[in-house]
């Protein structure tokens, strides 16, 4: 499959009391057409800033260092690309929602809550084609709440935000993201804060959309059961870095970083049983500590963990983790069953 995205060695740092923090430290990707690409980890591990950056969307004072190439196909079939990271406010702005658009995690902070939600997407469709008739912006608005399963477009696209549930509110922002037809959708923890009934309607939509549209999905998210049900591979961040990727069933029945495995370890499952949470918290990151991120946190660690930060090694064929026990982590990190 033809890449849609290729970060390679993205970095975000951003100013406080303290000095620089990098919460998005060295992240190198790839994300194919029709492909859904999982990122996981706990809150404050930088999979938030990662997507924010990719967008143009970082704080205000924020440095990005690294390459994000978007990559599409001209009328000749050859590739051509687009460095987000170094394209100009200006461009971003037209590239935005055109070629690569985001789901937001909270519909009710991200929608306007003064407009009209078929207005609110009338204007995204708007702004990226502006030699649109009023009839046409309108018919390609309710098309999009059409694609996004909302009943009775016409009658939603009157209401505002307060007046519908969150699992309408949350299919109006996918409506919004593929109004103008991107290629490239980042959904941050889409289903947060909805029902198990609601979560599965959004996450089957989802999936439905990349079949139809070939999208490609970054799709972020706590939740390793989500993971599970809807990504062709995962990466786990930790403190701002990447520290294993991999196909989802290899990462998720045989991890090979001792993060990875507390995660599973503290996951919920069907089968009654005492849930083992990860000791500690995630560092702040003003105050890493020397070598491995994870190191005071990991039941496997050894002296060498804190001399100097793990690179990705191979686990695999395709499964890279930042460990330098990943050699033996067959036997030094049980597979969860």
């Amino acid at each position: 499959m033809a890449t849609r995205l290729d970060v390679r060695g993205l970095t975000v740092e951003l100013p406080t009391q303290a000095g620089w923090v990098r919460p998005v430290n060295d992240v190198s990707l790839t994300l194919a057409e029709g492909e859904t690409l999982g990122i996981v980890g706990e809150s404050g591990s930088g999979k938030t800033m990662l997507a924010l950056a990719l967008m143009g969307l970082e704080p205000p004072g924020a440095r990005r260092k690294g390459e994000a190439w978007l990559l599409s196909r001209d009328g000749a079939g050859d590739r051509r690309g687009d460095d987000l990271i170094a394209m100009p406010p200006g461009e971003m702005r037209a590239l935005r929602g055109r070629e690569i658009a985001m789901i937001f995690q909270e519909p009710m902070t991200a929608l306007n809550p003064v407009m009209r939600v078929g207005a609110q997407i009338e204007e995204a469709i708007r702004l990226h084609e502006p030699s649109l008739s009023k009839s046409e912006v309108e018919h390609r608005a309710l098309k999009a709440l059409g694609q996004a399963s909302i009943p009775e477009p016409t009658r939603r696209a009157q209401q505002y935000p307060h007046q519908l549930s969150g699992g309408l509110r949350q299919r109006v922002m996918i409506a919004m993201a593929l109004a103008a037809g991107p290629g490239v959708v980042i959904a941050d923890e889409p289903t947060t804060a909805l029902d198990v009934t609601v979560q599965k309607q959004i996450l089957e939509l989802l999936a439905q959309l990349r079949r139809e549209l070939q999208l490609s999905l970054l799709f972020i998210t706590h939740d390793l059961g989500v993971v599970a049900q809807v990504a062709d591979r995962v990466i786990v961040m930790y403190a701002g870095r990447i520290v294993e990727e991999g196909r989802v069933a290899e990462v998720l029945h045989r991890p090979r970083h001792p993060y990875t495995e507390g995660l599973l370890r503290a996951a919920p499952r069907l089968r009654r049983e005492k849930l083992t949470p990860i000791p500690g918290t995630v560092p702040a990151l003003d105050a890493l500590p020397p070598g491995c991120a994870f190191a005071p946190r990991c039941s496997h660690r050894i002296p060498e963990c804190e001399a100097a930060m793990p690179e990705l090694r191979a686990a695999g064929e395709v499964h890279r983790a930042r460990c330098i026990l990943v050699e033996s982590a067959q036997e030094s990190v049980n597979a969860v069953r």
